[in-house]
């Protein structure tokens, strides 16, 4: 049995759009939330940080935690090979630091990312977004405090 994990997740809406990762698996297109692994000795916000250094190619400044999810994979469609994850996932409003952001400098993106890209708030219902629970939050713009426990 693996320990419970901790996921530092960034939130950076602008112009009605959200910044999301752009992944693809054997059943097509999905998209993240930037962000992953907290490390041993790292604060949550240094975690988003470095996340979005690695997976954007671009600083983030961190603002305030607005949702708690747990993902207990035995609970979810992933479970025949997620089965044995415990996750707890933080997920910070953010913004970019640049007001140009290229992000070319992606330097260690997610094994299934093939990108970035801004997605229009309005059209999140239309697209594979993990987790599914945050299409409709966002949506009702309803970004504040929350623990969501565990759900998809």
């Amino acid at each position: 049995m693996r320990p419970i994990r901790n996921s530092a997740k960034a939130v950076i809406i602008q112009n009605e759009k959200i910044l999301l990762t752009k992944n693809q698996d054997d059943l097509g297109f999905f998209y993240l939330f930037p962000g992953g692994g907290q490390d041993h000795g790292e604060e949550l916000k240094d975690a988003v940080k470095r996340e979005c250094l690695e997976e954007l190619g671009e600083e983030v400044k961190v603002s305030e935690l607005v949702y708690v999810r747990e993902y207990i994979g035995k609970n979810h469609e992933f479970a025949q090979w997620d089965s044995d994850l415990h996750q707890v996932e933080f997920y910070f409003n953010c913004s970019l630091t640049s007001e140009e952001p290229t992000f070319l400098k992606a330097t260690n993106p997610d094994k299934d990312q093939v990108g970035v890209e801004w997605i229009e708030i309005k059209k999140l219902e239309e697209i594979r977004l993990y987790p599914k629970t945050l299409n409709k939050m966002i949506n009702q713009s309803d970004i504040n405090i929350h623990y969501l426990g565990d759900v998809s």
